[in-house]
């Protein structure tokens, strides 16, 4: 069972729902006619609620207010089976709830009762955390500012976990990432990267930008950014991967980034790969967003919802994914290529690749690699919409994309029955042709190129 621990800004989300058939005639504002009123675990409680959803096994480090709140904000983590391994008591302070009042699965108004200021117990915490640490495989930091993770105390859990081996994932909030510096990975926004970072980030190259300044600026092992509707991007191994987005409906994006929190501390715990994790993670999102207020994600619902991708979703796929795939006899054939700016030439040499086996894989070029092997003026569609344009393809099985200068180590990898280039190899050393059963050689339509067709654009 995955082990998960739990730190940051604990909450009630309150939830107050009604109807309205009329304005007040006192003031030009709505009528609500309440119904029902609920409460669930807010704040870095609905990290722990997602992750007990998923079936980990979860302690909780925080912070409370001395007052009627603090005492319900135990009774509904002890409600939901999480662990206050070290849950304080601070006078004077102020538990934290936000109220919403919701009309017709529309939040009209938000109201917040709490305390927004540094704890005085940081010590403490710092104090005791080594020996609540090694009951726990990964180390969640959810700051939601309200003053739990401070910059000192951020920094010791931090330092802690990663010298006892530990990967610590953490949801940032402000504008000051150095507090997190040295931690495995951050789960900011778009948003959020580009007020932290001080610039836009619009373009997929500004993201790819923004990536490799987050890791190195902060020392992150792994720098991750939410890209809302575009799904997540991530620099892991000085590649930068691109994972879309999957959900179908959009009720409410309350609580999203908690669940991609939850997901991918669950999945690393579980030992899953990163690619899988992040893959997991955007299919929870997809989940939570389909619902309204903050909910969980469960494992089924996840699973569920990862049968029911479109045929297009899944066949661009991540190599551990492909591995996974039973060949039943089939004949693999594999191919590689950047495929910038699909065109005939290009669908011509795929559809007669494809008729020399059972099963065609293409080798996509990442943005790095097309930069480092074409210049930096290319490519010239990212490699999410390049994947997407060869995917839609009926005689393409699978898309891999590898950031690589060349597909070597994937060809080892795959081990395809035929290997297929280009015509122009003709004479010359076909890389990965080593680990393949056979290469072929494929006529290319003459007069077309992505060069070309650029240069036609350019006048």
């Amino acid at each position: 069972m995955a082990r998960v621990l739990v730190v940051g800004d604990l909450m009630i989300d309150h939830y107050l729902w009604g109807s309205c058939e009329r304005i007040s005639p006192e003031a030009p504002v709505q009528v609500v006619l309440k119904q029902r009123e609920s409460k669930r675990l807010g704040g870095c409680g609905n990290v722990v609620s997602n992750l007990i959803a998923l079936g980990a096994k979860v302690g909780v480090v925080s912070v409370l207010g001395d007052d009627a709140l603090g005492d319900e904000i135990l009774d509904l983590l002890k409600e939901r089976g999480a662990k206050s391994e070290l849950v304080l008591r601070e006078r004077g302070r102020k538990s934290s709830q936000k109220s919403r009042i919701m009309v017709s699965h529309q939040q009209v108004l938000r109201i917040d009762n709490e305390s927004v200021c540094d704890i005085s117990c940081s010590d403490e915490i710092a104090a005791k955390f080594p020996e609540i640490l090694e009951g726990y495989d990964v180390v969640l930091l959810s700051d939601y500012g309200k003053g739990v993770l401070t910059r000192e105390l951020t920094g010791s859990l931090v330092k802690t976990a990663k010298a006892a081996g530990k990967p610590v994932l953490v949801d940032p909030k402000g504008r000051d990432y150095a507090k997190y510096s040295g931690a495995t990975l951050l789960t900011p926004n778009r948003k959020e990267a580009s007020e932290a970072l001080g610039h836009a980030i619009a373009s997929a190259r500004d993201v790819e930008l923004a990536l490799t300044e987050m890791k190195s600026k902060f020392e992150l092992d792994v720098a991750l950014i939410t890209l809302s509707e575009e799904g997540i991007a991530a620099l892991d191994k000085g590649e930068v991967k691109r994972f879309p987005a999957l959900a179908k409906e959009v009720f409410d994006v309350t609580g999203a980034g908690d669940s991609v929190l939850a997901t991918l501390g669950y999945c690393l715990a579980e030992g899953l790969s990163l690619d899988e994790a992040i893959e997991s993670a955007n299919l929870a999102a997809a989940v939570v967003v389909g619902k309204v207020g903050s909910a969980d994600a469960t494992w089924s619902e996840i699973e569920a919802l990862k049968s029911t991708r479109t045929g297009l979703e899944r066949k661009i796929t991540s190599l551990d994914e492909l591995l996974k795939l039973p060949r039943d006899g089939k004949k693999i054939v594999f191919t590689n290529g950047c495929f910038d700016i699909l065109h005939a030439g290009h669908v011509s040499y795929l559809q007669k690749a494809k008729a020399l086996g059972d099963v065609l894989i293409v080798g996509l070029n990442s943005d790095a690699s097309v930069r480092a092997l074409k210049g930096a003026s290319r490519p010239v569609n990212c490699e999410n919409d390049r994947a997407i344009m060869l995917a839609a393809l009926e005689f393409v099985d699978f898309v891999v994309v590898f950031g690589e200068e060349t597909p070597r180590e994937l060809i080892r990898a795959i081990r395809p029955d035929i290997l297929v280039k280009g015509a122009d190899y003709e004479g010359k050393e076909v890389v990965g042709s080593e680990f393949a059963g056979q290469t072929r050689l494929i006529e290319f339509v003459a007069g077309k190129s992505t060069s070309a067709i650029i240069a036609k654009i350019k006048g």
